[in-house]
């Protein structure tokens, strides 16, 4: 039997029914395998923003430090959708979470059930029996950068930076798990324009060396998506940064989660209001 202290972090929209929904999940768990669930709230995003005035309260930080997961639901609200101007953001919260905790990687596996095969717009052949788990680097590359404002306001800029640690740390965890699974492995980059993808080959082509038992491909971000489309199942795991997954990322009718962990686990059931992040 474990004893936990789960903190539930709602944020806005959706995540507020989301979070709801996966306590009644984990209490079906705890009942299952005699453990026990201790819950404690917090306040991030827009709600968090309406209370405090901050996006990520220090109060919320402290309590997800002192925790042994998190469950967190979602940020984003329409208020701030079209105000360019807003200072303060939800989505300020969300990646100041992922830095402050060291939440490098994002696991979103996508598990095809054929009672929703119909669901999807693409055809029920194709999707049949497509199963992976995508790695998803969270605390590098251009979200992370230096940004601002010159030239009087005119000119903006979202600088992209990558250190060989960053790209490593993901590509093991990635290579780990195709080894649970069929060890495939797929690297996803933008390589032929990019220097930071070119970095990001390069690591991952020598982590490679240490996995000769996994079969591994690199594919231009514009690629994989095409082959996601027509033909999914040819991926098992996939490893890519936070932009090109954005591209890259099918999300057909399914089982479609997220998870991301640092040095301990963190239970993250996300979904998105819009495509923001």
């Amino acid at each position: 039997m474990a004893t936990k202290n789960i903190l539930v972090v709602p944020g806005d929209g959706i995540g507020q029914e989301v979070t709801r929904e996966g306590k009644k999940v984990l209490d079906k768990i705890a009942l299952k395998y005699g453990h026990q669930f201790n819950y404690d709230e917090a306040l991030i995003g827009h709600v968090a923003i309406e209370a405090t005035g901050n996006p990520l309260p220090e109060e919320t930080l402290n309590k997800m430090r002192n925790s042994d997961a998190v469950l967190f639901g979602a940020v984003g609200h329409p208020k701030y959708d079209n105000d360019p101007t807003a200072k303060v953001r939800p989505e300020q919260g969300l990646l100041k979470m992922r830095k402050e905790l060291g939440l490098y990687a994002n696991l979103r596996p996508i598990k095809l059930f054929d009672e929703l095969l119909e669901a999807s717009s693409i055809k029920p052949e194709i999707l049949r029996g497509a199963d992976i788990l995508f790695f998803r680097e969270l605390t590098g590359d251009i979200y992370f950068g230096e940004k601002g404002r010159k030239n009087n306001g005119d000119t903006a800029f979202d600088n992209a930076e990558y250190s060989r640690f960053e790209v490593e740390r993901i590509a093991r965890k990635a290579f780990d798990a195709a080894r649970t699974r069929r060890k495939k492995l797929c690297s996803v980059d933008k390589a032929n324009v990019l220097e930071t993808s070119r970095l990001w080959r390069e690591v991952v082509q020598k982590v490679a060396k240490e996995y000769s038992d996994i079969e591994v491909e690199y594919q231009f971000v514009d690629s994989a998506a095409m082959m996601l489309i027509k033909d999914p199942r040819r991926f098992d795991v996939v490893v890519t940064g936070p932009r090109h997954h954005r591209k890259g990322h099918c999300k057909p009718s399914g089982f479609h989660s997220f998870c991301s962990f640092a040095a301990r686990y963190f239970f993250r059931h996300e979904r998105r209001i819009r495509n923001s992040d």
